[in-house]
C-alpha cells in the first residue's frame, strides 16, 4: 500500500514539474510568424526607397534630363526646320517627353515629311529620323510648281522645279469621267502611270497629260508621244512599251492603251 502510494505521488510532482504547464494554442506558431513579418516589412520598406530614387532620378534630377536633339534623314529640310518645328522641351526629364506629340507636330506643321520616328537617346538627348515626301509628279500653279508623290498628296510649293519630274496636265473639263473621277482621282491615276512606267522612259518623260480616267498620255524627249489609257495591266504595257520601242526606234507616237494590239507610227 505504502508504495502504490508513494508512486502516485511521484507521478503528481513529474506532472507538476513540466517546463511550464499545458502549453497555450498557437504560442509557438506565433514565434514562428514575428521574423518573417520583420522580413516581409523589411523589403516592403527597401522597395519603396528604391522606387522613390528611381522616381527622383528620372524626374527631379539633373542626370536625366534633354540636353540635345539630333536630326536624321533630311533632304530638302535642313535639321534646323525640322529641330524648330518639334519644339523639343529642351530640360525637361528625359523620361516625360511625349515622343508621340512630337511626331504629331512634325507632320502637321511640315507636309513635307512622309514618316517620323522620335527617339529617347539616354542619358541626355532626343533623336528624330524623318522621311520626306519624293515627287513624282508636278503641278504648274502660276509661275511655281506644286510636288506630288507617290501616293497622289500635294505636299510642296516650290519656285524651281526639281530635275527629271514630269509636269502633270490635267484637262477633265469636258470628259464624263469627271462626275465619276474628280480631279484628286485623276491626280492619282496619274501618279500610278508614273510608277508603272520603265527606268528609261520614266527618265526621258517630260510631261503625263490626263483628260479622263482612262486616257492618260505621255510627252517623252524628242518629240515622242506614248498613249497609254489607264493604269490597268500596267506592268504588261510597260513590257510592252519597251518591246515596240526596240522594234521601232524612230517611231514617234507609240500606244500601248490595248497592250496586245500596240502600235507606232511617224518617224
Amino acid at each position: 500500500m505504502a508504495g502504490q502510494a508513494t508512486a502516485r505521488r511521484g507521478a503528481g510532482q513529474a506532472k507538476k514539474s513540466g517546463p511550464s504547464g499545458p502549453r497555450r494554442p498557437g504560442a509557438g506558431r506565433l514565434r514562428l510568424r514575428l521574423p518573417a513579418r520583420r522580413r516581409l516589412l523589411l523589403i516592403l520598406a527597401t522597395a519603396v526607397v528604391l522606387g522613390a530614387a528611381v522616381v527622383w532620378v528620372l524626374y527631379g534630377s539633373t542626370w536625366l534630363r534633354v540636353e540635345q536633339v539630333e536630326t536624321t534623314g533630311t533632304e530638302v529640310l535642313t535639321p534646323a526646320e525640322v529641330e524648330a518645328a518639334a519644339a523639343v522641351p529642351v530640360g525637361s526629364p528625359l523620361v516625360s517627353v511625349d515622343t508621340d506629340a512630337i511626331e504629331a507636330r512634325l507632320l502637321r506643321k511640315l507636309p513635307r515629311l512622309d514618316s517620323v520616328d522620335v527617339g529617347r537617346s539616354w542619358p541626355h538627348g532626343i533623336t528624330l529620323d524623318v522621311t520626306e515626301r519624293k515627287p513624282v509628279l508636278l503641278m504648274k500653279k502660276g509661275a511655281n510648281f506644286t510636288e506630288v508623290d507617290a501616293k497622289g498628296v500635294r505636299f510642296a510649293t516650290v519656285a524651281k522645279a526639281p530635275a527629271h519630274v514630269p509636269l502633270l496636265e490635267l484637262n477633265p473639263d469636258n470628259s464624263p469621267s469627271l462626275r465619276r473621277f474628280p480631279s484628286d482621282a485623276l491626280v492619282r491615276e496619274a501618279v500610278k502611270v508614273a510608277g508603272e512606267l520603265p527606268s528609261a522612259v520614266a527618265k526621258d518623260t517630260r510631261l503625263v497629260r490626263v483628260t479622263s480616267y482612262d486616257a492618260v498620255s505621255l510627252e517623252l524627249s524628242r518629240g515622242r508621244t506614248v498613249m497609254w489609257g489607264s493604269d490597268e495591266e500596267g506592268e504588261l504595257k510597260a513590257r510592252t512599251l519597251v518591246a515596240l520601242m526596240k522594234a521601232a526606234p524612230r517611231a514617234r507616237y507609240f500606244d500601248v492603251s490595248a497592250p496586245t494590239a500596240p502600235a507606232a507610227s511617224g518617224s
